[in-house]
């Protein structure tokens, strides 16, 4: 699957129908327990606001650069201000929101130390709908579908799809002809009857099917009973660790792989699957292929903490599409890593020429990738390379060596500098965490200084011995020579 694949979900327009939240998180340190009880106590440090809910499917479409039309229910209080500016602030969404009187904005607030969730506290009210805020949710959709290519319904069981309003929008669909991805909470998958795609994690379509899903062969089973049942097109159950499974009407189940190494979160993954499946149906990708596409979105989403989106490129990453795709500028990965830390991620640094790369340059880079959430690694061009390592060096050119790089399970972006000192280029990136081989002592290593000045730290790795690039070349060339 190549990168013009994924540029086309770009062209998507796609309504999103259902609860709309505002996921907030209140984040700090803890560092003693209360004296008034056995609780800990929290030192505020920030506060963040995301659309979630329908509203994090439709933030994640105009991620890939898609349009998105939200449709949803807020009340007239601070929730629903803070939403409208999150909308207004997000390119190529547009929200349709129903102000209902009297009833609370689905308000979702977590507080935070670092990556451990204290406490999570919920201001809603999740009764059905009134019938004239029902009719309104109705109208708004049908102006919305005007010119879409894919209606999803995004079910988080806070009242805005009940028993009247799923018929009833899932009909407005079939009478466009436009595909409808349901994701659901309900308990029985009847009321989803004439959708085209159900997206149940194994629990749901547990519920659904009546029956434990613990294996490939359970979710197969699962898949048949409820298409038996009921009529939808196709059921992806998303299994977690265990990947997903499509089961379609008179074709051999899809079973794929989960493809996360660093699972996080997994809030929000869902929202990310459906969006990604509503992007690619809409813009025309056959359903296989938009399941792909899905499995290595949500592989992307679970590395991050909380509500989260994807972009073209960490998707592009994930799937391959090209072999340097995380090869980037200083400026692209200063960006990059800025986002990681404001969603609490560690970001470490190192640097070297890589040429050749070796056994003991792996032991180097995994023990600095365990020790942080993120690894950026500094390369050398080839002319800074045979300044420091002299003629003859680099054995290979930049592009071979970044891409070699790029292609470690331990890496997340790699950078290119040509000064002969990464100093410039850890100013620009600003880790959290600098690694260098123990072969230096701390004082030496350069840009020490300035990470330690900004609240962070430098590692000494440990060296394995007998492994180095001018050892390897030197027994290839001495090699070379006795066989002339």
């Amino acid at each position: 699957m190549d990168a013009n694949v994924i540029s086309r979900l770009a062209q998507a327009k796609v309504v999103v129908v259902g609860d709309v939240l505002l996921d907030r998180f209140v984040e700090g340190k803890v560092n003693r327990v209360s004296p008034e009880a056995p609780v800990p106590v929290l030192n505020h440090g920030a506060e963040r606001q995301l659309l979630g809910g329908a509203g994090n499917v439709a933030a994640n479409l105009v991620a890939y650069g898609a349009t998105a039309r939200l449709v949803g229910v807020v009340g007239d209080d601070d929730g629903a201000a803070a939403i409208a500016n999150l909308c207004a602030a997000a390119d190529g969404l547009d929200c349709r929101l129903v102000t209902a009187r009297g009833r609370p904005t689905t308000v979702k607030t977590r507080y935070l130390s670092g990556w451990h969730q204290l406490l999570r506290v919920d201001a809603e009210d999740a009764s059905p709908l009134s019938a004239d805020d029902a009719t309104r949710v109705l109208a708004a959709t049908a102006s919305a579908i005007s010119d879409a290519a894919c209606i999803v319904l995004s079910d988080y069981a806070k009242g805005v799809l009940d028993a009247e309003t799923i018929p009833a929008l899932i009909g407005l669909a079939r009478q466009r002809g436009i595909p409808v991805v349901v994701d659901p909470k309900k308990t029985d998958a009847a009321i989803f009857a004439g959708a085209t795609l159900l997206t149940p994690n194994a629990d749901e379509m547990a519920r659904f099917a009546g029956m434990g899903i613990a294996s490939d062969a359970d979710a197969e089973e699962a898949g048949r009973r409820v298409l038996a049942a009921v009529d939808i097109d196709a059921v992806l159950i998303t299994r977690g660790e265990h990947g997903m499974t499509l089961c379609r009407r008179n074709e051999p189940p899809f079973h794929v792989p989960a493809e996360s190494r660093r699972v996080f979160d997994v809030t929000g993954a869902g929202d990310t699957v459906v969006a990604t499946l509503s992007a690619a149906l809409a813009a025309g990708l056959a359903l296989d292929d938009a399941v792909r596409l899905a499995n290595a979105a949500a592989g992307v989403a679970v590395t991050k903490p909380g509500t989260a989106t994807v972009s073209p490129q960490e998707l592009g990453r994930a799937l391959g599409a090209a072999a340097t795709a995380n090869v980037v500028s200083a400026e692209a990965a200063r960006d990059q890593v800025a986002a990681w830390q404001r969603h609490g991620l560690r970001v470490g640094f190192t640097n070297g020429c890589f040429d050749l790369v070796h056994r003991g340059h792996l032991h180097s880079l995994e023990q600095a990738a365990r020790r942080v959430d993120r690894l950026v690694v500094g390369v050398n061009t080839d002319a800074s390379t045979t300044r420091l390592k002299g003629p003859g060096r680099p054995v290979q050119d930049l592009d071979t060596r970044a891409a070699v790089l790029a292609a470690l399970r331990h890496v997340d972006l790699v950078v290119p500098f040509g000064e002969d000192t990464p100093a410039a280029i850890i100013e620009t990136v600003a880790p959290d965490v600098l690694f260098k081989g123990a072969d230096y002592a701390e004082a030496e290593v350069v840009g020490g200084a300035f990470v330690k000045a900004r609240g962070g730290r430098v590692e000494l790795l440990p060296l394995l011995a007998g492994h180095s690039t001018s050892s390897t070349v030197a027994r290839i060339r001495s090699r070379s020579g006795s066989e002339e």
